[in-house]
């Protein structure tokens, strides 16, 4: 019998998640029936997303919560998925997890050198929403102008490298010097600043004209907030906004007491376009997995760095979940299990 350790919500969140809003049970797996296959997590992802999942009401007190994680099958009553297979799968927080195979998808062959916690991040969900988001969402051209906020997170750091290369300028913030340095020298972004040091709306409004004088084509936005409106009024004429995000809100106690100022003027007198999108919607529609193939090349070329912050150990879960909101991190975040 298969013991498995598993985050659960012991409480809604209110505000920033407390330990105490959660727990870890421990319970015995049962055995496994015809179609399914006990898994055995290597890594499991955090991300913003799993505070919406508890906002919305999907994560109740009781679940466990609610994450992808990159497993390998252990045992199997399942043909096509051996043991031995490495999988991804919306597992949650747990060590161990009985599937059947409509829930597992097959991580692909890599590269020798590139390591299968990959899936999780610019392999993955994360990677693929950047991609999507940018080419399919924004329908990003050679030569345009491209800004991204939060542009070191797991997402923002892909965004920037695919704008590059598809020939586009590429701006964004961070939340540090240091990122902002990392953004420019390693990640090849023409420029980038650091959002703290900003005192008001009115200076980051300075801000991108002085460093983007030319205005903004294609705006990725994974933030929200006040902001919104001054990227807006920064953007050229028949601009795109890709919204991926809103981390900004996350924490936020009342959503209706949010301020957010009016935007609407900028919308309709630029004739911008304002599309709200899911890496996993896009992922499903690829039915060929284009987008991830290319994806794959550009990383075995060299051409795709793909930075992260890795926690060691099922007990740091939670740990690594602040942290993505405290700004701490470069990269995909996630807890080797």
């Amino acid at each position: 019998m298969v013991k498995a350790k598993q985050w659960i919500l012991k409480k809604q969140f209110s505000g920033t998640p407390k330990s105490t809003d959660v727990g870890i049970r421990e319970i015995n797996l049962p055995k496994l029936k015809d179609g399914e296959v006990l898994i055995e997590c290597i890594a499991i992802s955090v991300d913003p997303y799993q505070r919406i999942f508890v906002n919305n009401g999907t994560v109740k007190v009781g679940d466990i919560m609610y994450a992808e994680q990159v497993a390998k099958v252990i045992e199997s009553m399942n043909p096509d998925f051996p043991v031995g297979t490495h999988v991804t799968t919306f597992g949650g927080w747990t060590t161990h997890s009985i599937q059947t195979g409509d829930k597992l998808l097959k991580v692909p062959e890599y590269p020798p050198d590139v390591p299968v916690e990959l899936s999780l991040g610019t392999l993955g969900m994360p990677g693929m929403t950047a991609y999507y988001g940018l080419l399919a969402t924004a329908e990003l051209k050679q030569g345009e102008t491209v800004y991204v906020n939060a542009a070191a997170g797991a997402v923002g750091t892909v965004v920037g490298q695919i704008a590059k290369l598809k020939g586009c300028k590429v701006y964004g913030s961070a939340g540090t010097d240091d990122k902002v340095k990392y953004l420019k020298k390693e990640l090849g972004f023409d420029d980038a600043f650091n959002y703290k040091t900003i005192s008001d709306l009115p200076n980051l409004d300075k801000t991108l004209k002085r460093i983007i004088p030319q205005g903004i084509d294609v705006f990725f936005e994974n933030v929200g907030g006040a902001a919104f409106t001054v990227v807006l009024e920064n953007m050229n004429q028949g601009g795109r906004v890709a919204i991926c995000g809103a981390i900004s809100s996350y924490n936020h106690e009342d959503k209706y007491k949010l301020a957010l100022p009016n935007f609407a003027e900028s919308c309709f007198m630029k004739e911008l376009t304002l599309k709200g999108f899911t890496g996993w919607a896009h992922m499903a529609k690829d039915k060929e997995n284009a987008g991830l193939t290319e994806m794959i090349g550009w990383v075995r070329e060299g051409k795709l760095k793909y930075p992260g912050h890795t926690f060691t150990g099922f007990e740091n879960i939670f740990k690594a979940f602040l942290s993505l909101f405290s700004g701490a991190n470069v990269g995909k975040v996630l807890v080797k299990v």
